[in-house]
């Protein structure tokens, strides 16, 4: 019966204008098949990566975490801006990034084909934000994408801190982010499209012993992230953070801060450092710290569509340490 009726259903007659149902499947396909290649003929290719024909601009970006971030989106198809102080601090122990860092971080940004502009400019000067976002206007026609990374660590008690110390960290870390954002924003809002990522810490969700400057920093950067989030959601721009756990980072694997941690140690080195670190683990992950990558990795993803509905959230990539803590 059921070849009998696929036989009846393929015959057309002359007295009957209609087609069988074998027939109609078979010559739409052919009409969809080539529609579809009509329209990928008539359409651009797409230039690959989740950031092609974007601008990028990455604050701190001499080395470190700030290098990675740029050297990720450069990757993925950015164009990119890259600023940093190169500026030595007298309440900090260890050594700034350097104007070779800075070339360096440059050079390799060119070696993936993107364009890049180096600048050195400091956050803790709001004249200094302002002049990076119209020069990058100026090369590039707009900022797409921002990544508030500069950041400065000092320790000391509190009942000893001195108020260059506290200045330091607080004007780098927090005034620093409210400079690059408030820089920012104004073309984002205008132009209805932009995306934004600070780089907090794990500092940000708790106390750490001689750490209150950066802690104060850090947790106002979370805030600062919540509020702006809420003002400029419906422009079409997202403002979220990062708290990472210790980056392998000049930030904090530096001659200090072996000597800190290892007191007592006529010869304090990285090689025994890494092994005191590796030895007892901060984070539950038993590492002893993330690398720059680790955080890039959070931070792409909240730069790009795919995170479009995440504003105003701070993401943990602490390696376990936050979940222990109160939801």
């Amino acid at each position: 019966m059921a070849a009998a009726c696929n036989g009846e259903d393929e015959r057309m007659t002359q007295d009957s204008p209609t087609i069988s149902r074998r027939h109609f499947v078979a010559a739409a396909g052919a009409v969809a098949a080539t529609t579809a290649a009509t329209a990928e003929a008539a359409t651009p290719q797409r230039a690959a990566g989740r950031f092609a024909g974007k601008v990028a601009w990455i604050t701190g970006g001499a080395r470190g975490q700030g290098r990675s971030h740029a050297l990720r989106l450069a990757a993925e198809g950015a164009d990119i801006i890259v600023s940093d102080s190169l500026t030595a601090v007298r309440s900090i122990d260890y050594a700034m990034a350097t104007q070779a860092d800075l070339d360096e971080t440059a050079a390799m940004v060119r070696s993936t084909g993107r364009r890049v502009l180096a600048i050195k400019s400091d956050v803790r000067d709001p004249a200094a934000a302002a002049a990076v976002v119209r020069e990058g206007n100026s090369m590039f026609g707009r900022i797409d994408l921002l990544v508030a990374n500069a950041g400065i660590y000092g320790t000391s008690p509190m009942a000893s801190m001195s108020d260059a110390l506290f200045n330091d960290v607080v004007q780098t870390n927090l005034y620093g982010v409210f400079h690059s954002l408030r820089a920012v924003l104004p073309g984002m809002i205008k132009r209805r499209s932009g995306r934004i990522v600070a780089v907090a810490s794990l500092a940000a969700r708790s106390g750490q012993v001689n750490s209150a400057a950066y802690c104060a920093s850090k947790w106002g950067v979370i805030g600062m992230v919540k509020a702006t989030a809420l003002e400029v959601a419906k422009n079409n721009v997202t403002v979220n953070a990062v708290c990472p756990t210790g980056v392998n980072t000049p930030l904090l694997n530096n001659p200090a801060t072996w000597k800190r941690a290892l007191p007592g140690d006529p010869n304090p080195t990285q090689a025994k450092f890494e092994a005191m670190m590796r030895a007892n683990p901060f984070a539950p992950q038993g590492v002893p710290w993330v690398e720059p990558s680790d955080v890039s990795d959070s931070v792409l993803f909240l730069l790009s569509d795919e995170a479009r509905h995440i504003t105003g959230s701070a993401i943990d990539v602490a390696a376990g340490s936050m979940a222990g803590n109160v939801a």
